[in-house]
């Protein structure tokens, strides 16, 4: 991004990170084949098919997680050479390199399988974010902001921190390897927002925008019950499940156990759960994120 006038020039959106989360990949075949869709006067746009062999082998990843790949270490690193390895290295001097990206700002789209509904996830919180968080709300108010801005970019390691800017399209509830119209149509609404609203902003043409909005600030992850063994002895409580962006408070139960007992979740501040019983994140046995509730001043 030219930091003088703030502009952005190019854009990438990316679809298949993940090769089961179907949604991004049709909208890319779409795309591709009527590019006037996602082009505006003021940026080029650029799509980019991240993980075509996961895809055709119908898994989230062949080797590892591709969306966990992107610090500046691994992207370095030689000897990171499995097949994710690789595609972040070649997709990063595709779109980058991190640190010197040559695309200014990157749209990565994502399914979840828990039941989010359009979700906007900022890595950032500068003025750029809360004015674009404020814009796709109010041109769809079912949208919700989650804030991941815990570290800098530079030390994420999510494909959208290559360049200075960039974000993550989340949408759910969709069963991997499948397609929902609702979910489709969800993340293709938000990223005509998106691109409306960089185009706005390149042209100082913004609407004026709500002084405030509510979002979801990233705090904690919580873990699916296990023993001494490391084997799940529990599953998330009934009350919890699809509840997401929910509040939650401390003695509320968030998981039963096989044996019938109910765990609670003891915290100081009402949180409110996403990513419930995301079925991707079972090989790490997470089960939820936690978010605190917070207002994003524009």
């Amino acid at each position: 991004m030219n930091t003088r006038t703030n502009t952005i020039n190019s854009v990438a959106v990316i679809g298949g990170t993940h090769g089961n989360e179907f949604s991004g990949i049709y909208l890319l075949r779409k795309w591709q084949q009527n590019p006037t869709l996602i082009i505006r006067d003021s940026f080029s746009t650029q799509t980019v098919f991240a993980n075509p062999k996961a895809f055709e082998e119908n898994k989230r990843y062949l080797d590892c997680d591709l969306n966990r790949q992107f610090s500046l270490d691994d992207l370095n690193n030689p000897e990171l050479a499995n097949y994710e390895q690789s595609r972040a290295k070649a997709i990063n001097l595709q779109v980058g390199p991190k640190g010197n990206a040559k695309t200014d700002f990157i749209i990565d789209l994502h399914n979840t399988t828990s039941n989010m509904g359009p979700t906007l996830i900022l890595l950032q919180s500068d003025a750029f974010n809360r004015k674009m968080g404020a814009y796709v709300k109010a041109k769809m108010p079912e949208a919700v902001v989650v804030l991941e801005d815990q570290s800098t970019v530079e030390e994420h390691y999510f494909l959208s921190s290559i360049t200075k800017q960039g974000v993550i399209v989340e949408v759910g509830p969709q069963s991997q390897s499948v397609l929902r119209q609702d979910v489709l149509d969800w993340m293709e609404e938000m990223t005509q927002h998106i691109l409306d609203y960089v185009e706005l902003h390149n042209t100082g043409s913004l609407p004026t925008l709500p002084a405030s909005y509510e979002a979801f600030k990233y705090e904690e992850t919580l873990k699916l019950p296990e023993d001494d063994k490391g084997e799940r002895i529990g599953m998330v409580h009934r009350n919890i499940q699809d509840a997401d962006f929910k509040p939650i408070r401390s003695g509320d139960p968030v998981f039963t156990l096989f044996d019938g007992k109910e765990i609670c979740w003891i915290g100081d501040y009402e949180a409110y759960p996403h990513f419930i019983n995301e079925a991707a994140y079972y090989d790490n046995n997470l089960a939820m994120s936690l978010a605190k509730k917070v207002i994003v001043e524009v």
